[in-house]
């Protein structure tokens, strides 16, 4: 969890030039809101898949692990391809596979534990609300 959060957080800039350059919309959040918001999410991710991970059944652990694992990566990549790689197209479609995973981790999560699975639902939220953002964002920057 640490590693995602910090490898993710590596390439985000939201000071740098090219991404003070990019339209954006009215109803984006200051730059300060994104750390205030991902800080108590990462650690709701933390606790509610420990808690899956822990009660979980042998057979059911290690697709949860997996669940969670493939989410994670998802999660840190979407950083790295929208502000390193400079694509907020590329990183639309990061995020579409990010919402996907995001189902697919809480019906599993949910299936185990039903409180660590409703403990994931403002991670899912926020990361619906980033993919409609990135998604006005890409729609406004295409070069």
């Amino acid at each position: 969890m640490t590693a995602s959060a910090v490898i993710g957080g590596w390439p985000v800039d939201p000071d740098s030039a090219w991404y003070r350059s990019l339209a954006k919309p009215a109803w984006q959040p200051p730059s300060w809101a994104f750390g205030a918001v991902w800080t108590p999410l990462y650690a709701s991710i933390a606790w509610a898949g420990a808690r899956a991970l822990l009660a979980a059944q042998p057979r059911d652990r290690r697709a949860l692990a997996t669940s969670l694992g493939v989410n994670l990566s998802l999660n840190t990549a979407w950083n790295w391809v929208f502000f390193h790689y400079r694509s907020p197209t590329a990183a639309l479609a990061g995020t579409a596979l990010l919402d996907i995973s995001n189902a697919d981790l809480i019906r599993r999560t949910t299936t185990i534990d039903p409180v660590a699975g409703a403990a994931l639902t403002p991670y899912a939220a926020w990361c619906a609300f980033a993919t409609a953002l990135n998604a006005d964002i890409a729609r406004h920057n295409r070069r």
